[in-house]
């Protein structure tokens, strides 16, 4: 379904998530579409691997790789400078990327099932909603509108979503304090 510019939601170690091809400005705008949101919101890039992701960032500062090292795959979301190979659509127009790397056997099954290696990605909701909790809540509001991976398993997660890091050159700025607390 990727490869034909379709929105997926799928499970990973935080909050259920909508995906598609990065490369694909349409399937980014379903993304928009279906969850009502605000144009000037950017997606963030998920991979099960962060050299996937090493070139979509302009600049990586030192004290991300222990950041990385450290916590990922898990539930921290990195912001970077982007790179000219990362698509304005994803990033509304900005000039920084997030990015993020999953703890979820979900998410990496469903990353070697496509062939592929990185996905936009946002919250399973509508704006200003909670994500799904569960498969049979995401089967429930989405089904009709998108393909809803089955996950391995279906137990909740906490619903907690990952904590957001602004990677400036010298340290970093706490923009959301999620899962990983710092």
């Amino acid at each position: 379904m990727l490869k034909l510019g379709e929105v997926v939601a799928y499970k990973t170690d935080t909050v259920w998530g909508f995906g598609c091809n990065p490369l694909d400005e349409v399937a980014v705008s379903k993304i928009y579409e279906i969850k009502k949101r605000d144009l000037k919101k950017p997606l963030i890039l998920m991979s099960n691997n962060f050299d996937n992701l090493k070139k979509y960032i302009k600049f990586i500062p030192n004290y991300a790789y222990d950041l990385i090292e450290k916590y990922l795959p898990g539930g921290l979301t990195l912001i970077f400078e982007k790179s000219d190979l990362c698509p304005d659509f994803i990033v509304a127009n900005g000039n920084t990327v997030g990015i993020r790397i999953p703890d979820s056997d979900d998410f990496r099954k469903l990353l070697d099932d496509r062939g592929e290696k990185v996905l936009a990605t946002t919250s399973c909701n509508l704006s200003n909603e909670e994500p799904v909790k569960n498969y049979s809540e995401a089967l429930e509001k989405f089904s009709d509108i998108v393909t809803v991976v089955k996950p391995i398993n279906d137990i909740e997660n906490e619903n907690v979503p990952s904590t957001v890091l602004l990677c400036e050159k010298e340290n970093y700025k706490i923009l959301r304090q999620g899962v990983i607390k710092l």
